[in-house]
């Protein structure tokens, strides 16, 4: 559980508290419009209505007090960064922004971002890999090289194990869940067996998946 406050509750900050709150964390949400947070009131740990671009507002939040403080104002950069660059001035210990364009990305990471999402790019290019892929049920990028996939056990792994399958030496992968029956299994024994119709969450690198693909499209 970590202490998460959430500055700016348009559809992205709305999105990321629920998410946030059914994971269990204790959120603190501020918007200057009542009716974006009206319906959290009783959802969250807190919730203020306020301008954040007003250093005597933010300030009084105790921005130190928190383990990551998001700025998720998607409608004007310039409070975005406004806010950003004050957060880290008042003592937040890890800011992470939200931008639309590299350009804004570069200015809120000279500014007090400690780290910055793209909210609308990343949400692009997931649906993209899925689309992409004949066999991907879920994707998620970590870095220019690696992402965590989802897909259907290859029929050849169907009643052996982690271990017999040899998945590291073999196929350059790490096996981090087994999803059987609405089931998810996260970082199962390397003696777990797969079954028909169990689902494989697996971190690689984008050669490797694309060897798997083919084993699945050979139905190997």
């Amino acid at each position: 559980m970590k202490s998460i406050l959430i500055i700016g509750m348009g559809k992205f900050g709305q999105h990321l508290c629920n998410k946030l709150l059914e994971l269990d964390n204790e959120i603190m949400i501020i918007d200057q419009s009542e009716e974006q947070i009206r319906d959290y009131f009783t959802e969250v740990t807190s919730a203020r209505i306020g301008d954040c671009t007003n250093p005597d507002v933010l300030q009084a939040l105790g921005l130190s007090n928190f383990d990551v403080v998001v700025v998720a104002i998607r409608e004007s950069f310039q409070n975005s960064l406004e806010i950003t660059n004050l957060a880290k001035e008042f003592g937040a210990k890890y800011v992470i922004s939200a931008a639309n364009r590299d350009i804004q990305a570069k200015f809120l990471l000279k500014n007090g971002a400690d780290e910055v999402v793209y909210p609308d790019r990343d949400a692009a290019y997931k649906l993209a890999a899925k689309c992409s892929a004949n066999h991907v049920f879920d994707y998620i990028e970590l870095d220019g090289e690696y992402s965590i996939y989802e897909i259907p056990v290859l029929p050849a792994w169907v009643g052996k194990s982690i271990r017999e399958i040899d998945a590291r030496a073999r196929y350059a992968i790490n096996i981090i869940g087994i999803a059987s029956e609405g089931e998810l299994n996260i970082m199962p024994s390397p003696d777990d067996r797969f079954k028909t119709g169990d689902h494989v969450r697996l971190i690689s690198d984008k050669e490797a998946a694309e060897r798997l693909f083919k084993e699945l499209d050979r139905g190997v």
